[in-house]
């Protein structure tokens, strides 16, 4: 679950940072955080499909 709580904390980063007007820090924030959700999300579905 840390992968995911990372990605959380990126996207509050990210909202917070949008509203105080650091766009540069909000949008790479962002991406932090839509890569961590895929990666989560991609080592969920091998850890259900993986035997064992």
């Amino acid at each position: 679950m840390a992968i995911l709580e990372l990605a959380i904390a990126f996207f509050v980063l990210a909202l917070v940072a949008g509203l105080l007007g650091a766009g540069g820090v909000a949008g790479l924030s962002m991406d932090i955080a839509k890569w961590l959700v895929i990666a989560f999300i991609v080592l969920a579905i091998v850890s259900l499909v993986w035997p064992g």
